[in-house]
């Protein structure tokens, strides 16, 4: 088929690979402008445009479609079908109608539920058990299309948003490959999502991050894994007479009954009810470690009570 992808991050790139190796015309790729980055601030291409360079396929990278001749240049294309995955941007209803079979999106959820910016990770600090990818078919509304193809995948007591990320990125590469092979035999169907059961996926605010150990062992232990390996999930302790944030980014169910807060040996924190064990941690400054090598560095804190 003769396609225009439309993604941003390393998310998208498998997709974007299983389109060429599937044999379809890639004959543009959009992602968002090159962006400031570094210590140098040196304007650094996304991830989708630098594998697009790499296939030899030519990239657009508009700041938004308001302007009409952005719009004339993408319906020049001449494309089947639009596929969508974590582009970043919105795309008007021009844009939406312009190819044959319109706009699919690939989503990273099981819609309704979490539509918006940043479902893995809701689904996780949700402790949700189960999430999915979605091939859905774009509307003008917010991840509100119709659903064409889904995959279900499990989320493990212990996976991090990480590990979500990258198994929902290869499982959605293959769904949208088939169900680009669904759509060229003309056997896709779409069916309508319902309202009912529907949440919002809103982008992830930094001051979320913060643990706040008077919450249940359950909702922490969720928190970290949910902002696992970014932002972070964060906590505040005295080291060597100075205040270090301290990022939490794997962590277990533990038991035991104290004051929230409170560090107990191995590194296991007290919460409003239950406890949780951190298994690797990371000192701002510095590479991410397990607990053991982390309180060899920080000495005893036992009794440690964590604001």
């Amino acid at each position: 088929m003769r396609i225009v992808f439309m993604g941003t991050p390393d998310f998208s790139v498998p997709t974007l690979t299983e389109l060429v190796v599937r044999g379809h015309e890639v004959v543009a790729v959009y992602s968002q402008p090159p962006r400031p980055a570094g210590r140098g601030q040196a304007e650094r291409k996304s991830p989708v445009h630098l594998a697009a360079e790499g296939f030899g396929i030519p990239v657009f990278t508009p700041k938004n479609f308001k302007d009409a001749a952005d719009r004339d240049v993408f319906a020049a294309h001449g494309a089947d079908v639009a596929i969508v995955v974590a582009y970043g941007l919105l795309l008007p209803k021009a844009v939406l109608e312009a190819p044959g079979y319109g706009c699919l999106n690939l989503h990273g959820s099981l819609l309704p539920r979490w539509r918006g910016a940043a479902p893995i990770q809701r689904a996780i600090m949700a402790g949700d058990t189960q999430t999915g990818a979605m091939v859905m078919q774009m509307d003008e509304g917010l991840d509100t299309g119709p659903i064409g193809l889904a995959e279900e995948i499990a989320i493990g007591p212990d996976m991090t948003a990480g590990e979500l990320h990258d198994k929902m990125m290869r499982d959605g590469a293959d769904l949208m490959g088939r169900a680009l092979a669904a759509l060229e035999r003309e056997t896709l169907t779409f069916t309508p999502q319902k309202e009912e059961g529907a949440t919002y996926a809103k982008k992830i605010d930094k001051a979320e991050a913060r643990i706040d150990w008077s919450q249940s062992a359950e909702t922490v232990h969720n928190l970290i894994r949910g902002l696992s390996p970014f932002p972070g999930a964060w906590f505040e302790l005295e080291l060597q007479g100075k205040r270090t944030r301290v990022k939490a980014l794997r962590a277990r169910m533990a038991t035991g009954d104290a004051p929230a807060g409170t560090v107990r040996d191995g590194l296991t924190i007290a919460c409003g009810s239950g406890a949780v064990q951190l298994v690797t941690v990371q000192r701002e400054g510095k590479g991410a470690m397990d607990a053991e090598a982390f309180l060899r560095g920080a000495g005893d804190i036992s009794g440690t009570v964590l604001g």
